[in-house]
């Protein structure tokens, strides 16, 4: 069975994102140190699965990237244009991406029906609250979480409809040059 990967950033904190004014340098200025891994973790999927708000500009952004050989991002850019992906949404009753399906039916029921199909495994990027949403149903099987050293003070958070206890197992951590950690988490 695929496993369903959690790769995302956010601040000492707990934050992946301050609110929508965010212009997110606080994550993006440590690309190059930090893209191997991102890279090896994207590599290791075949399927991207995303929240509809992200969706709306997280493709769009992508599938741009994927068209401009001298953007730093180019070759994730191309693998992300390229990878499937899947929506979930409730409010589109078409795709409007390329390579992209919508998923519109109950969360746990459409997960784990990506998770029996054959292939590599299903990675997951955002929205905010999808993610609080698959971590409250306990379908998340892997966290990678690039901790920045930045305190935000404020934000969006992905735990917080957790109403117990969520116990991990930490399986590898690597401490980069910039202060970024990354925490990889399975389930215990």
């Amino acid at each position: 069975m695929r496993k369903l990967i959690l790769q995302m950033q956010m601040s000492i904190d707990g934050f992946v994102s301050a609110g929508p004014a965010d212009d997110q340098q606080w994550i993006t200025w440590a690309w190059e140190e930090i893209r191997p891994q991102v890279s090896a973790l994207l590599e290791g999927s075949d399927t991207i699965l995303i929240g509809r708000k992200l969706a709306e500009d997280y493709i769009p952004y992508w599938m741009d990237v994927a068209t401009q050989p001298d953007h730093e991002m180019y070759e994730t850019g191309l693998r992300i244009a390229a990878a499937r992906k899947v929506v979930f949404t409730k409010t589109y009753a078409a795709s409007i991406w390329e390579n992209t399906a919508l998923a519109t039916g109950e969360l746990t029921e459409e997960v784990n029906r990506l998770k029996q199909q054959p292939g590599k495994d299903l990675i997951i990027y955002g929205g905010t609250s999808f993610v609080a949403a698959l971590i409250k149903a306990g379908l998340i099987d892997e966290f990678n979480l690039f901790v920045n050293p930045v305190a935000l003070g404020h934000g969006d958070p992905v735990f917080h409809l957790l109403n117990r206890h969520l116990s991990l197992k930490l399986k590898n951590s690597i401490a980069y040059n910039s202060g970024i950690v990354l925490l990889q988490y399975g389930n215990i």
